[in-house]
Order: C-alpha cells, then structure tokens, then sequence
C-alpha cells in the first residue's frame, strides 16, 4: 500500500466521527434519562461497545467490522474512553 491510500482511508474514517459520535449521543441520552429516573448520577452514564457497533451498522448501513474501525479510531483520537466493555464520549473540557 502506498502512503496516499493509508491516508484517504483515514480520511474516510474520520468523516465517519461525527456522525458515530452523534449516533452514540442518542445512545447515551437515553441512558442520561434512565439514571434520572432513578436518582442516579447521569455522568456514569454509558453505551455496550456492541450496541455502539450494533447501532452504526443499523443506522448507516455499514458492516460491523467498518463499525468496529470507526470505534477504535474514536478511541485513538482520544473522542471516546472504555470502562471495560462501556463506552463513554469524553467531554472537550476533559481532554
């Protein structure tokens, strides 16, 4: 492979940031209102890495591997942390 390809491929990966990062704040906000519903602190909110993968592949009709690519390049990019198998965006003001 050429350095021109690995570069368009990860400039493909990272158009898909924001839509996956929007997609996994749909995903959080319902956890957020779950956890005030019972009176629970809703900064500990978080999504299963495979509801992530499972929501990406359903709402933008991609395979779960690419899904999978486009998560570990989210945590790479420090945009996303890992609590074992939950996923957590990790706010501007953290990094």
């Amino acid at each position: 492979m050429n350095i021109n390809n690995l570069s368009n491929q990860q400039q493909i990966i990272q158009s898909w940031f924001e839509p996956a990062l929007y997609t996994l704040n749909q995903l959080l906000q319902k956890r957020k209102e779950n956890l005030r519903r019972i009176n629970r602190d809703e900064n500990n909110a978080a999504v299963k890495r495979d509801e992530f993968m499972w929501a990406l592949s359903q709402e933008h009709r991609m395979p779960l591997y690419h899904a999978g690519v486009i998560i570990s390049n989210l945590y790479r990019a420090k945009k996303i942390r890992y609590l074992g198998s939950f996923i957590q965006i990790i706010e501007e003001e953290e990094q």
